[in-house]
């Protein structure tokens, strides 16, 4: 299947397997010419992204040359690369040059420092390159009158020889280190001979020819896997072949592969699999072989035009490259698939060249174009006609549980015979070391004990304003005066409001105390009977009615007679004369009757009905109904009242006040209306977000724990529970088993967490039943947090369980009861342990 396309005239070379993303670099091809007979030449770096579904590779960048190029490879990056993070393309030139480019500066854009080096040792053009595989700073080079040179990057002013020049004197036409013995060396010319070079003692030790003297030598590779095996192609029509030596016996080939019709121009060697040989040749195909068999295993679409250059890629195995003499290079899978996107393509380059413009006059845009809809599927390439060897059994790999990778080896363990037994391995693999360490720290501070210093250092380290006054909220649990501190961080302050009242006469004023009212005359005092009559049944003045209710005892009526004149104040003074019941009613009508604007806060702080208040108070103004019921509700009514603050809050329309619902659930110390409303939020899931969750949890029950000793156990709420779960599940799947299974809440439900918790308790090596999570007393007297006589009832907090592990060594079962409980039961009873205290067992097929 065709992946990709470059509209390059050029020659190839895949970057390193360590390189990520994956990239091509390409170089203006010597000897060759585009349509337009331009003489410039460049080296150009794209990157393959198979995320795109268009076939057009993106450009990294760009090198403009004075030379054209015959052969390119790319040398290691990384630790490796000696400076130069995205390796060295190295090449060799029409004129002898070896020229060293830096690729990520190529990348970068700095084209003034892209050549690290240069020389012109060579006398002809060079066509054979090849990196040494084991001594990455050593490559050898080739060309014209039997030149070859190793070079060293650490040296590169002093080639070196691998012995003397062959005779009779010919052009190296190719080079290839041997994968198995890093000091072996061929090469390969048209005359075809091929010549093995051992550089321990600088000297030839054999040559390889076809004594039929058709045999022009294009290709030459070694074997990934048997040291002595190495193949030749020919490019002579006459014999269109690829012979395959093993130097052990050299007189002849060890095998011939014979399906190309004219003569072979590359060829290239799977390093992933050996059984995986390509070539292309004159007759415009590119066969994939199983150099073993002779088998044609896979064969890509024949192009218009010879393809004189096939790769592998080195990180992709899958994946390989073919450039053709008609200006193309094309990337292709071996693993099959459908044409249908280059269909829709080609339908896109067509609507597009009109500009989405109606070619006909009209002006008006054309739409999308749709393509027919066919009842036959589309063309599609077969893959190769067998699993290639990194995807074939008993090749595999499968995540168990607890974060164990366990891997099979595809070849025989070593110094065993092929079809012998085969090597299982077992590795933890981590892939969230931020996670996991922020973990570690908060265990380290649940040992501690240490809550204030961990939320102050949240509280330094938050990123936004909320996330800081969160925390703030939650040190504020730890405080000996919580009410206090909550009130001050809600913009409260006692000390400042009493500097405020001793001023607010003006500058250079203050507000005298209060003092008694001087004793009014005795002639005020005295009610006057004369005023008080009747005439005709009819009212003559109010006051004469109220002095009449009054002389009569009738307090009742004297207060209503009051309220009725206005006389708000005299009918509280009457009403406080005539008992509690009639200055409970007076006070009711009193409200009733009067509006202002702290009205409804002198009812309820007169009535002590703070629900009212918080029910009907206006959103906006939730930081004052906090902190009226901080100041005055009863410890009894605390925790209820904050949370009906907090469900108001979490079910308004504006997403700053939903925010702050999580606030009163603080103060309330209700974690499952914590959870909630981070689930509610919509909080993302990523490991990262759990762990600020489980942080603030855990601090907040730690706090709820301090300030209750005497209630009764609360069980953990669903939502509590799933997220713990999940918590527990991301500590497992990292290999931190002993912790995960602490945070499991016992007494759920859940069939979910029934079974982590079995499946933790085999792999730690215990018994299956639960695990009770022991209730930690707190270290010292709880201090009076949210009321003034007694603490709040909030929910039981959970206190991590730290599991002890058995002070005599395990058994063999016990070892491998972890790992081998993960495995599915028929590789299981397939495995021997051999040594169980080195950890290794075999695979017997």
């Amino acid at each position: 299947m065709k992946l990709k396309e470059i509209n390059r005239t050029a020659i190839q070379s895949w970057s390193p397997a360590q390189q990520h993303p994956i990239y091509l670099a390409t170089g203006t091809s010597a000897q060759q010419l585009d349509a337009s007979f331009s003489t410039n030449a460049s080296l150009e770096l794209f990157e393959l992204d198979l995320s795109d579904p268009s076939l057009d590779m993106k450009s990294c960048g760009s090198f403009s040359s004075s030379h054209r190029y015959h052969k390119l490879v790319w040398g290691p990056c990384g630790a490796d690369a000696q400076g130069h993070p995205a390796g060295l393309v190295i090449a060799g030139g029409e004129n002898g040059n070896v020229i060293l480019y830096d690729a990520a500066k190529i990348m970068a854009g700095e084209s003034d420092n892209a050549v690290v080096a240069e020389s012109d040792r060579h006398t002809g053009a060079v066509r054979g390159l090849d990196v040494n595989p084991f001594q990455t700073n050593l490559f050898a080079s080739g060309a014209n009158e039997s030149e070859i040179y190793i070079w060293d990057l650490n040296n590169f002013e002093s080639p070196m020889t691998p012995g003397p020049k062959t005779q009779p004197v010919e052009d190296i036409g190719c080079l290839s280190w041997n994968r198995q013995v890093q000091h072996i060396l061929a090469s390969a010319s048209p005359s075809g001979r091929a010549s093995v070079w051992d550089l321990r003692k600088n000297d030839l030790i054999i040559k390889v020819s076809d004594h039929s003297n058709k045999m022009h030598c294009s290709g030459l590779a070694w074997n990934p896997e048997v040291a002595t095996q190495l193949v030749l192609a020919s490019e002579d029509d006459r014999m269109p072949v690829i012979q395959m030596w093993d130097l052990r016996f050299a007189t002849s080939p060890l095998r011939i592969l014979e399906n190309h019709t004219r003569g072979v121009l590359a060829i290239a060697w799977s390093v992933a699999d050996p059984e995986l040989l390509l070539s292309c040749g004159k007759d415009s195909r590119i066969l994939c072989w199983n150099p073993n068999t002779g088998e044609v295993l896979y064969e890509l679409p024949a192009g218009s035009q010879w393809c004189f250059d096939v790769q592998w890629c080195p990180r992709n195995p899958a994946v390989l490259s073919a450039a053709r003499f008609d200006g193309h290079i094309d990337i292709y899978s071996i693993m099959g698939g459908s044409s249908l996107a280059q269909s829709q393509r080609h339908a896109d380059q067509i609507s597009n060249s009109f500009g989405n413009v109606d070619p006909f006059g009209t002006g008006q845009t054309l739409p999308p174009l749709q393509l027919p809809q066919t009842t036959t599927p589309p063309a599609s390439v077969n893959p190769l006609k067998k699993p290639p060897k990194w995807i074939r059994r008993p090749v595999g790999a499968s995540f168990a549980f607890g974060g164990k990778l366990v891997s099979l080896e595809n070849g025989p363990a070593n110094g065993q015979e092929p079809g012998g037994p085969r090597l299982v391995h077992v590795s933890q693999v981590v892939t969230e070391t931020t996670f996991l360490t922020r973990s570690e720290q908060l265990q380290a501070m649940l040992s501690a004990g240490t809550f204030q210093e961990f939320c102050q250092e949240k509280i330094q380290a938050a990123q936004d304003q909320f996330e800081k006054t969160v925390w703030s909220f939650l040190k504020a649990n730890f405080e000996s005066d919580i009410r206090s501190k909550f009130l001050e961080l809600l913009g409260f302050n006692k000390e400042e409001l009493a500097v405020k009242d001793t001023t607010v006469g003006g500058p250079g004023q203050s507000v005298a105390p209060l003092e008694e009212p001087q004793q009014q005359q005795q002639e005020e005092e005295e009610i006057s009977l004369e005023e008080v009559s009747l005439h005709d049944g009819t009212v003559q003045n109010m006051d004469g009615l109220i002095t009449q209710a009054l002389l009569t005892g009738n307090f009742e009526v004297a207060v209503e007679l009051c309220l009725l004149d206005d006389r708000m104040a005299d009918s509280i003074i009457l009403a406080i004369a005539g008992g509690a019941d009639l200055l409970e009613k007076t006070q009711r009508k009193y409200f009733h009757k009067t509006r202002g604007k702290i009205t409804k806060l002198i009812s309820a702080v007169v009535t002590k009905d703070w629900r009212d208040v918080v029910t009907a108070c206006n959103l906006h103004n939730w930081k004052e109904a906090l902190a009226a019921v901080m100041t005055y509700a009863k410890p009894d009514e605390f925790s209820s009242l904050c949370d009906l603050l907090g469900v108001r809050l979490e079910a308004s329309d504006e997403a700053a006040l939903r925010a702050h619902a999580c606030l009163c659930y603080i103060c309330a110390g209700n974690v499952d209306k914590l959870v909630a409303c981070w689930k509610t939020a919509g909080q993302q899931h990523c490991p990262l977000a759990l762990q600020d969750l489980v942080e603030k949890v855990v601090v907040l029950r730690r706090a709820v724990e301090q300030t209750q000793r005497s209630a009764p156990a609360v069980s953990v709420g669903s939502l509590l529970a799933e997220e713990l779960g999940r918590y527990a599940g991301l500590l497992a799947s990292q290999g931190s088993l002993s912790t995960a299974i602490s945070y499991l809440p016992d007494g759920s439900g859940q069939a979910a967490l029934k079974e982590l918790r079995e499946r933790l308790s085999r792999a730690l090596g215990q018994q299956a039943a639960p695990v009770q999570t022991p209730r930690v007393q707190p270290q010292h007297p709880s201090p009076q947090l949210r009321q003034a006589n007694a603490p709040v009832q909030p929910a039981t907090p959970i206190a991590p369980v730290q599991m002890q592990t058995p002070a005599s060594a395990p058994s063999q079962q016990q070892y491998y009861q972890p790992v081998c409980s993960a495995i599915d039961p028929g590789l299981l009873a397939r495995l021997r342990i051999i040594n169980w205290k080195e950890k290794t067992c075999v695979w017997f097929r």
